[in-house]
């Protein structure tokens, strides 16, 4: 994975026994750092949906710890990491979707930075 060198600003996999998911989670203490990571991929938004069909933006997504990130994510649903029947397409869309948002961090990496 694609190490972005920003703090608290990371790629991440996730799969439960609902769905899979690829994200990109800006989880900065700070606001208005996190606001402006956001606000600048956000600026982005029609490019990176392009690329990556059902892509969810949430500026304020809260997780179960009751923590505040931003997050920008694609999910899989109906499978399950405890089906070995899914572990493929889990494996499939891991590979395929994080390398799409590798790649378009890095594309426009230096305006994402330009803070």
């Amino acid at each position: 994975m694609y190490d972005t060198k920003i703090k608290d600003f990371s790629f991440k996999f996730y799969a439960d026994n609902k769905k899979a998911e690829v994200s990109l989670n800006i989880e900065m203490s700070d606001e208005v750092y996190r606001n402006a990571y956001f606000e600048k991929i956000q600026s982005l938004e029609n490019l990176w949906k392009e690329e990556i069909p059902g892509l969810i933006f949430n500026e304020n997504f809260t997780l179960e710890n009751g923590k505040i990130i931003s997050k920008i994510w694609v999910e899989k649903m109906d499978v399950s990491l405890f089906n070995k029947n899914s572990w493929r397409d889990i494996f499939e869309f891991f590979v395929e979707n994080m390398e799409k948002m590798e790649i378009l961090f890095f594309e426009y990496e230096d305006y994402i930075k330009d803070i």
